[in-house]
């Protein structure tokens, strides 16, 4: 048994929760709120994030970190990622020097452009030489703590990490895929939600299936160049961690980033869209991110840019699904 802090109580830091405890590991749930802490303990449900799932008995809940982090032989962080780096400074006195640190956030920080295991790496590496992981893939938390069956990826730059991971992680219903390629696994699982609103938008307009089916195939070609740009691989990018992903979020109905756009799409404000759900969708700040890290690296992202203009300066999706169809005319 090893003994697992996850960081986070979300849908998805639920669902990952009550898999880890089912695979025998002793797991200890971080709860930002301290009464959805006290509401967890005394039903043993997450109404807020995950209602109708009870937890498993290996999982504690606590509102302190020190609590949590105590012991913990793997940290899995599942916090929206404009959190990720002050969170960690808060952790950092109450981390063990040998810990594991596992990253199940999909997101690029908006003011460095940096994933999380580069915020991660830069701010514990002034105390110790930390050992990151990160996990990616097409993984709904609700179907995931229903038992459906889930395929994901956890890479790693250090072998041995990943490969430690994905067997201890590894259950029934939950199969990983190691892989050392962290920034495609990172930029794949970041940027789909990018295309996910695109995809949302599309539907909110009335689209059909010829509309959805051009938008992914372009859209996971805009994923792709970046992440070579970044150094990742293009086969990372075809499979679970960049093609399935998504897949899943572009169609999938419990899709968050999806819903932003569909409501975009349909006439809705952002501000009224993201006001209206306790849920972070992580493509609405992970657009300008991405649009800022593809001029720096000189990738050309149309459909990601044309979203940082709907979300940000008020462009009304007809016009910039029109504006994508009427760009130049090239080859494929």
């Amino acid at each position: 048994m090893i003994q697992i802090a996850v960081i986070g109580a979300g849908s998805w830091g639920t669902a990952l929760s009550n898999v880890l405890a089912k695979a025998g590991h002793p797991v200890r749930l971080w709860v930002y709120e301290p009464e959805l802490a006290e509401q967890i303990r005394k039903n043993r449900v997450n109404n807020i994030y995950l209602p109708g799932f009870a937890f498993h008995p290996g999982v504690e809940v606590s509102h302190s970190l020190e609590f949590c982090l105590n012991s913990a032989e793997i940290v899995v962080s599942v916090v929206p990622s404009q959190y990720c780096r002050g969170l960690y400074h808060q952790m950092l006195p109450h981390i063990q020097t040998q810990t594991i640190f596992v990253s199940a956030t999909k997101g690029i920080e908006c003011e460095t452009f940096q994933t999380m295991s580069s915020v991660i790496n830069e701010v514990l590496s002034p105390r110790i030489t930390p050992r990151i992981a990160v996990i990616s893939g097409p993984s709904f938390a609700r179907e995931v703590a229903r038992g459906d069956p889930t395929a994901v990826v956890v890479a790693s730059r250090e072998k041995d990490v990943s490969e430690l991971i994905q067997r201890i992680f590894s259950g029934p219903t939950w199969r990983l895929y190691s892989s050392t390629d962290v920034v495609g696994v990172e930029l794949g699982g970041a940027v789909k939600n990018v295309i996910a609103i695109a995809a949302g938008v599309c539907a909110g307009l009335g689209f059909g299936s010829n509309t959805i089916a051009a938008l992914i195939t372009r859209g996971l070609a805009e994923m792709t160049r970046l992440a070579l740009a970044c150094g990742g691989r293009r086969e990372t990018l075809a499979g679970l961690a960049g093609l399935g992903d998504l897949v899943l979020t572009c169609m999938g109905e419990l899709s968050r980033n999806r819903s932003v756009g569909l409501k975009l799409g349909q006439g809705q404000r952002l501000a009224e869209i993201l006001n209206s759900t306790p849920m972070v969708a992580e493509g609405v700040m992970t657009t300008r991110a991405t649009v800022e890290l593809a001029r720096r690296f000189q990738v050309e992202m149309p459909i990601t840019e044309q979203m940082e203009l709907v979300l940000y300066h008020d462009k009304p999706p007809l016009e910039a699904i029109r504006d994508l169809m009427e760009r130049r005319l090239k080859e494929e």
